[in-house]
């Protein structure tokens, strides 16, 4: 690139620091929040990767890359987007501001677009080299996509994050030569400058991965003073220098300066700078390669030449760069005074009234702003599959059977599908056979980017590798289970093809990888995942294996819905929805379920059920009513009107189950028909989507200050306003709102404390589970009328 290019350049990077700056200063300044609390932003963060940002969206990235932006440089991302064209001015000062531009990048809440949602530490930087490994199996299963570079950009202090290292290391993401990270290497933390430098550790971690390592030290003044006479002995210095005294020249000038600078310096080094004034020698010493835009394109350019492995540059930066609070210790929440701000504004030739102009489009500058947004756009992306997943595969049993087992039934008879089954991608943290995916593997094979040779001959399951294959591997990491199933379920957008993305990990594992199970929800990315096996139900494996809080995660979960159904027939359905769901716009219109935009949880279990009950509930109500109830979150498994017909006029309790639990309830109605007392007997298959629909009936109560009606969902699984007793092999809370929404007592069961080892029947018992417990708890919820 010739000096006028990067002259250009440089100039675009003074405006996005300005712009960037103003915005943070804008938010905290100039806008009331009515309650005085700092509003924040990283002047300072965002400053330090001004450099690498500018060349890569005015120089180096195409239209088909895709990048995540550390968070703090939120500001600086949306300055880009704003002289870009892509970003109205209107959002400029309203950073963190309600409807305006969000605290870190996000994928579902920003005005322009963004390619992989940031904030939480280290799975933005993650996230990019999952989309890398599923760009990889579309281009394998559907034909080779236009290229693309998926490009992350990570504090240094990201890579103290376990999950980075996951990441790194799991065999699915080997080879993947279209990534690269860029670590701001500033060597501050929040609280202070990192004492130590750990480059070595890092690159050493990096390579021993497999991965191209790129250090961008020093910018060209150093690198010119180097190759001078007695350069060497000023590279050792400053390479020897502690890192606390480099980052403290940022703050000094003139002699001052210069003082640090050579406290405890080699003679020589003293000698090399005595004919260096002072207006010179604070540029030269301070001219780290992160800020020259030279270096930084030739480092991109290196890593480009790299095809056979991911690559990672260390851009050796200051925090603040180009700010007076540059290398502060304490600036990580710094912000301008409205002095310092004026004197940047007045240094970019600006004013008051021209301070958020886009640059001139008749100069060099927007010129060249102009023509890479062109060469950045981007046609929209179809999210719909655009095939018809079946309402059921029509999965039957004559014998007692697990949802676990039923699972893997489903996705077999799924990928016998024509049309479905090739959109099917399933993967699982070194547990598919485990979790009921042998079927699915044994059908569709195992995805590998080469053909592999299998040494040994198994009947049961054919662990075929090959680039047809259609289950995906990971290593013991359920964060990389939730990072690989939210970019797989975001295909449609970052690689052109949408899927059908499945996962499984056993439900007491959801909490690994729960961070990760919300940044995919958060970036609004679509997939399945099965939790199984779940609860105590699980009880030989003792309390470090049984999950109890997990089925309140799935209920909480923004842009999760939660499922656990216990019968194979509602499984089916549940499941074919879900896909359907995904699919987009395949759904029949029977369902009762509205459009949901997200991801499914299904908590299964391995306790096998007896499917009788259902198969009467299914021989009274009609398999077009069940379904619809049973997809819309609950139906009456045992209506106690007509099961027992003597008991008419006795008192009436209903009891509501959800999961493995349903044996004991049953056995429970049958006890208290026996003592006189009509038991209504509830499935409920999504407590999820019932209390949606209980929440959405509130509020809208609330906001016009009506009396909130029963939802339809809760009204033809609850018809009757009678106490409830609520049976869950999880916390009971989980299911205690039942009675508020029924507007009737009730008295949840369920285990809400650490189990041990035993079998079901002692954990239920001590967990008060059995069918005694349950009638006792009817009787007390009658009791309280």
């Amino acid at each position: 690139m010739n000096q006028h290019d990067l002259d250009v350049l440089d100039e675009i990077q003074r405006r996005v620091l300005w712009l960037a700056t103003r915005i943070v200063d804008a938010a905290n300044h100039d806008r009331a929040t009515g309650d005085g609390v700092k509003v924040g932003g990283h002047q300072a963060s965002s400053a330090s990767l001004v450099t690498a940002m500018t060349a890569l969206w005015f120089d180096h990235l195409d239209a088909e890359d895709r990048v995540a932006v550390k968070p703090h440089a939120s500001p600086v991302f949306h300055a880009i987007q704003y002289l870009l064209g892509n970003l109205d001015r209107s959002y400029l000062p309203r950073l963190r501001a309600r409807g305006g531009l969000q605290s870190y990048p996000s994928r579902t809440k920003d005005p322009d677009e963004v390619d992989f949602s940031t904030g939480s530490v280290g799975l933005g930087a993650a996230a990019p080299l999952f989309a890398a490994a599923t760009r990889r199996y579309v281009d394998a299963h559907f034909g080779a996509r236009p290229h693309s570079r998926f490009v992350a950009l990570i504090g240094d202090a990201e890579l103290d994050e376990g999950n980075i290292w996951e990441a790194v290391a799991d065999p699915a993401t080997t080879g993947l030569g279209n990534v690269m990270w860029l670590v701001d290497f500033n060597r501050q933390s929040l609280d202070r400058v990192v004492p130590g430098i750990r480059i070595n550790q890092w690159r050493g971690q990096f390579e021993a991965a497999g991965w191209h390592v790129v250090e961008v030290k020093y910018g060209r003044r150093l690198a010119e003073a180097y190759a001078r006479p007695g350069g060497e002995a000023l590279r050792d210095w400053i390479d020897a220098m502690p890192n606390e005294q480099y980052q403290s020249l940022f703050g000094l000038t003139g002699p001052a300066l210069r003082k640090q600078f050579l406290d405890g310096a080699p003679a020589e080094v003293g000698a090399f700078t005595e004919d260096i004034d002072d207006e010179e020698l604070r540029p030269l010493v301070t001219d780290l390669g992160g800020h020259d835009l030279a270096a930084m394109l030739d480092a991109y350019a290196q890593c480009d030449a790299v095809t056979d492995r991911p690559s990672v540059v260390f851009a050796y930066t200051v925090k603040g760069w180009g700010l007076p609070i540059a290398g502060n210790p304490r600036n990580h929440s710094a912000l301008l005074s409205a002095e310092q701000v004026d004197a940047l504004r007045a240094a970019q030739g600006l004013t008051a009234q021209t301070e958020w102009d886009r640059l001139d489009p008749a100069s060099p500058a927007g010129i060249r702003a102009g023509a890479r947004r062109e060469a950045l756009s981007r046609a929209p992306r179809e999210r719909a599959l655009g095939v018809t997943v079946p309402e059921s595969t029509g999965v039957r049993a004559n014998k007692p059977i697990s949802t676990q087992e039923v699972f893997g039934r489903v996705l077999v008879d799924l990928a016998r599908d024509r049309e479905v089954g090739r959109y099917l991608v399933t993967t699982a943290p070194d547990v598919a056979t485990s979790t009921n995916l042998a079927g699915f593997i044994n059908k569709t094979g195992v995805f590998a980017p080469t053909e592999q040779r299998s040494w040994t001959e198994d009947r049961m399951l054919r662990w075929t590798e090959s680039p047809s294959g259609q289950h995906i591997e990971l290593g013991i990491s359920e964060m990389n289970l939730f990072l690989l199933l939210g970019q797989l379920g975001l295909s449609w957008d970052l690689s052109g093809q949408p899927l059908l993305p499945v996962g499984t990990v056993y439900d007491p594992f959801v909490l690994r990888g729960l961070d990760a199970f919300l940044y995919g929800a958060y970036s609004g990315s679509r997939f399945v995942v099965a939790g199984t096996p779940s609860g105590i139900t699980l009880a030989p494996e003792g309390g470090a294996h049984q999950s109890t809080i997990t089925a309140s995660v799935g209920l909480e979960l923004p842009g999760v819905t939660f499922l656990e159904p216990a019968y194979a027939g509602s499984l089916d359905w549940l499941l074919c929805d879900a896909l359907g769901q995904i699919a987009g716009g395949a759904v029949p219109a029977a369902t009762a379920a509205p459009t949901e935009d997200g991801a499914y949880y299904f908590r299964l279990s391995t306790r096998p059920l007896d499917q009788a009950p259902f198969e009467a509930a299914r021989a009274r109500l009609g398999d077009a009513v069940l379904r619809r109830q049973v997809v819309a979150g609950a139906y009456r498994l045992v209506d106690a009107h007509q099961a027992y017909p003597h008991l008419v006029d006795a008192p009436v309790v209903q009891l509501a189950a959800s999961g493995a639990v349903l044996p004991e309830t049953l056995a429970a109605a049958a006890e208290l028909a026996e003592e006189g007392i009509a038991a209504h007997v509830v499935d409920v298959t999504s407590l999820d989507r019932l209390y949606r629909a209980w929440q959405r009936t509130l509020r809208q109560g609330v906001r016009t200050a009506t009396v909130p009606s029963v939802p339809g969902a809760l009204r033809s699984a609850f018809a009757d306003r009678v106490p409830v007793v609520t049976v869950h092999d999880a916390a009971s809370h989980a299911m205690a709102w039942l009675g508020s929404a029924l507007g009737a007592p009730a008295v949840p069961l369920g285990v809400d404390e650490f189990g041990q080892s035993g079998s079901v029947a002692d954990l239920y018992e001590l967990h008060d589970l059995l069918p005694g417990s349950i009638v006792n708890a009817a009787l007390a919820a009658l009791a309280l009328r």
